[in-house]
């Protein structure tokens, strides 16, 4: 960063620590144990909409990779496109085996980075359950290398249940780095395995 950025403010963003994500196993135990949420074995990976040939052979790599998973119980993994443009990829693992549905999302994250797609990854999230079927899920922004918990309110609707995300702010703040600044918390509605 140089002095003219100092001076006007600018800061340089936080390149993506994509080993973050190794920490979610450790975390989902502690989240568990502190709110009754347990993993539902549904991640997903959100980035921008790319076109190309190296996106498609990037593309192809990742499909590859994940649906010759088959041996430990994997599903093909689903591409969609969301309402604003962006794609979304949906893994599906054991919810049991939180670590290799996060080694799964890592290795896609890892193939997009290493494809020189990088700055299109928006997040990843991991989706949660409680035994009333409160839905919840962790998110990962990787232009911020912070986490944050959404939680959509119980009766449908876009409505968010802002205590129980201010709740697993709290549960998890020695586990994960959260994101400190609300305002960056940002919904996703209708996310793949929310």
């Amino acid at each position: 960063m140089g002095l003219l950025d100092s001076i006007l403010g600018r800061s340089k963003p936080v390149r993506p620590d994509l080993d973050q994500l190794f920490a979610v196993p450790s975390a989902a135990l502690t989240l568990q144990a502190g709110t009754g949420f347990t993993p539902t074995g549904l991640g997903s990976v959100c980035f921008a909409g790319v076109e190309g040939g190296t996106f498609a052979r990037v593309r192809q790599d990742v499909q590859e990779l994940l649906d010759a998973d088959t041996g430990r119980g994997g599903v093909p993994v689903e591409f969609s496109r969301d309402t604003y443009g962006y794609t979304w990829l949906l893994a599906r693992q054991s919810a049991e085996d939180t670590a290799a549905l996060v080694n799964d999302l890592h290795a896609v994250n890892t193939l997009l980075q290493d494809g020189g797609f990088g700055p299109h990854l928006l997040c990843s999230l991991i989706g949660f359950r409680n035994a009333e079927g409160r839905r919840l899920a962790l998110v990962y922004l990787y232009k911020r290398g912070t986490f944050y918990p959404f939680a959509p309110a119980e009766g449908g609707g876009e409505r968010r249940d802002n205590q129980l995300e201010l709740q697993v702010r709290a549960v998890l703040g020695d586990d994960l780095r959260v994101e400190g600044d609300l305002s960056r918390w940002f919904p996703v509605w209708g996310a793949p395995g929310l």
